[in-house]
């Protein structure tokens, strides 16, 4: 959500276009000024009352006086609905408009315009030996190593989900437990296990609604209820609408959960296999930090997610995205993408995101400035890691030509084997 009169001023509308959003600032105006105005006729009624309740008693007509004292007590009720109505409206439509990128993000609309912040390792070379056919996919992999079953869950559920067994439910397993362990331990965090359920407040307050409805799945019953998309969305929330000291930031949250997403806009986009699921499970990183220094703890949590590729010894690359890839609650957001050899490309597995003071206007979150002030704290998340992704990532990278899988040596303790082998 934004400041009303920071949104109006051109620096914001120029902020925004470079996002490839067009303001509706004759709109915004409008609504502003019809709260003005009604404000101001609402105060001067209630100044009204105040006077004929002090000049009552004087009154040479009693009954007319208090007749028309009730008529204005009306008008003051019927000003107060209408500013009521204005004030939802007008929340309505400022729910609707992105966050303000960041000067840093790079330019470009497209998502082809990012800018490469740095590539870790290299790409694995395959001889055509001893792969005629090239490396293959997580599914082939998956399905000879009998740890992947989508059949039987397409069976169960219908497209986009999966079954992980043996080994693979092991290798998740053991991927939470050693991201929640690193990140507990050596970055900082506070473990928290979530609710998976939450309402539409909560989705309002880290920006899921009221715009991208479609991308979530509702509970059918009872109140307007939704499966989480991802664990930021309750550790963001967590002190919605309360004010904390200054010493309570920063705060540091993690958590393992599963997710849930519709994948609306995805239609026919990554159907093979686990990269695009409706339920997957990812460890989440949240940080709640004065906004002066959400821009150092950016590039800290952008460390937090890397340092777990570097640990499984992974290749990868950042990526700065562009102003126009943004999404719709950053103001600057650092990709990481896993190479998979099966598509001779880079895959998002994780991005981190600052979001300035926006998620902290829409859930109420106040903290106490330096000089005593209220302010908005700035928000930051990030994923560290998907679990479903990372094992994608594993699989392709670690095959050997036999159809084993070499397990990662910061794994080996968890899953008490060095490779995972067909059977």
């Amino acid at each position: 959500m934004h400041d009303l009169d920071v949104l109006l001023t051109p620096e914001a509308a120029a902020k925004l276009a470079r996002r490839g959003y067009q303001l509706d600032i004759a709109r915004l105006e409008s609504l502003r000024e019809q709260r003005k105005a009604l404000r101001r006729q609402a105060d001067e009624l209630r100044a009204q009352v105040r006077a004929l309740g002090k000049a009552g008693k004087d009154a040479v007509d009693k009954q007319a006086h208090a007749e028309h004292a009730r008529a204005v007590k009306e008008q003051v009720r019927e000003t107060e609905a209408a500013l009521d109505e204005l004030e939802a409206a007008l929340r309505a439509e400022l729910l609707t408009i992105p966050n303000l990128p960041s000067d840093a993000a790079p330019e470009g609309l497209r998502e082809s315009d990012y800018q490469i912040v740095r590539v870790v390792g290299e790409q694995q070379t395959f001889d055509p030996a001893e792969y005629p056919d090239g490396p293959k996919d997580h599914v082939a992999l998956g399905e000879q190593l009998g740890i992947l079953d989508l059949g039987r869950a397409v069976k169960l559920s219908g497209p986009r989900f999966s079954f992980l067994k043996g080994q693979g439910a092991r290798l998740e397993r053991a991927l939470a437990s050693f991201f929640l362990d690193l990140h507990t331990r050596e970055h900082g965090y506070e473990e928290f296990s979530v609710p998976l359920i939450v309402g539409a407040q909560t989705l309002t307050g880290s920006g899921q609604l009221p715009k991208f409805g479609e991308d979530l799945f509702k509970i059918a019953t009872g109140e307007p209820q939704y499966l989480i998309p991802t664990a930021e969305v309750p550790l963001v929330n967590y002190y919605a609408g309360e004010f904390l000291g200054a010493d309570a930031l920063p705060i540091a949250a993690t958590a393992h959960s599963s997710c849930f997403r519709s994948e609306a806009g995805s239609y026919g986009r990554d159907t093979k296999g686990i990269l695009r699921q409706h339920q997957f499970s990812k460890v989440e990183l949240v940080r709640v930090v004065l906004p002066e220094h959400a821009q150092a703890q950016q590039e800290l949590m952008l460390g937090h997610a890397e340092r777990c590729l570097r640990e499984l010894g992974l290749h990868y690359r950042v990526i700065d995205l562009p102003a126009g890839d943004l999404g719709f609650t950053a103001e600057r957001t650092f990709d990481i993408e896993a190479w998979l050899p099966s598509q001779n490309a880079y895959r998002e597995i994780s991005s981190v995101s600052s979001c300035a003071d926006f998620q902290s206007r829409r859930n109420g979150l106040r903290v106490k400035g330096k000089d005593g002030e209220r302010i908005w704290p700035a928000t930051l998340n990030g994923s560290a890691l998907p679990i479903g992704r990372t094992v994608i990532a594993i699989l392709e990278q670690f095959q050997q030509p036999d159809g084993s899988v070499l397990v990662p040596e910061a794994l080996r303790g968890f899953m008490g084997a060095d490779a995972l082998r067909p059977v």
